[in-house]
């Protein structure tokens, strides 16, 4: 597999009066086209200011971060924009639907920032939500008609209907119940087994199974990554090894 996200001298440093923060301090790392890369640590171990420097959501105060080997990380506020939009999907805890508008329209409003093909985008929406088990009927409900794990599986939806070539997903699974979070850790491996790279935060060591790397943050420093490969369900030594690797790591 080639890389789609290369990392090199990552530092992300905030300054509050005279007190500086040192979030992350020299990360190197490499994002493989196709893994499902997890990031785990403790609170405050920095992995969601981790998943937005690498997504061109936020800047890193030193360092590079390049994306097919183009260098991402010095670009324009409008050119990182126009990357975030062709190249990557988001999906968030909170799900940050437009309670006024249909599911349909949700989806829509963002396609269309790529597409202007409106009937195109609009077939493929629906094809995504049949996919993902929501029915006809719910394409034109409003977002509070529908339960947890139906909103946010809208969400990811949304988060793919521009078939980003990369998923990032910030504790995508924190505000679900065990079987709506199930709900939609299946739409993330179905995803990945097509080919869909993700890089995904979560606290959660269900969710964390799912990946096929994990990456483990401590005080801004990866000091330790297990390599699971590809999800099978039922695979009880998957389990064991990921829970004997987050010990050794002092989670």
């Amino acid at each position: 597999m080639s890389s789609i996200l290369k990392v090199k001298d990552l530092c992300k440093t905030f300054s509050n009066e005279s007190i500086q923060q040192h979030v992350l301090k020299n990360l190197n790392l490499s994002i493989e086209q196709g893994d499902f890369t997890v990031i785990m640590g403790n609170s405050g171990s920095g992995k969601s200011t981790l998943l937005y420097a690498l997504s061109g959501m936020d800047r890193p105060t030193l360092g590079s971060i390049s994306y097919q080997g183009e260098e991402i990380s010095g670009l324009s506020n409008d050119k990182l924009a126009v990357f975030r939009r062709t190249h990557c999907g988001f999906v968030f805890q909170q799900n940050y639907l437009n309670d006024t508008m249909s599911v349909l329209d949700n989806i829509m409003v963002c396609g269309l920032l790529v597409s202007r093909d409106r009937k195109a985008l609009a077939r493929r929406a629906k094809q995504l939500l049949l996919s993902v088990g929501l029915s006809q009927e719910a394409f034109h409900k409003f977002p509070t008609q529908l339960s947890g794990g139906e909103q946010q599986r809208v969400a990811v939806i949304r988060g793919i209907i521009n078939e980003p070539e990369i998923l990032f997903a910030d504790e995508p699974t924190g505000a679900l119940n065990s079987q709506n979070t199930e709900h939609v850790l299946n739409v993330f491996t179905e995803l990945n087994k097509k080919g869909q790279s993700i890089v995904m935060v979560t606290h959660d060591m269900k969710s964390a199974r799912r990946g096929s790397r994990i990456l483990y943050l401590n005080d801004g420093v990866i000091t330790g990554e297990l390599k699971l490969g590809e999800y099978v369900s039922g695979d009880k030594d998957r389990h064991e090894k990921l829970r004997l690797f987050l010990q050794e790591m002092g989670w």
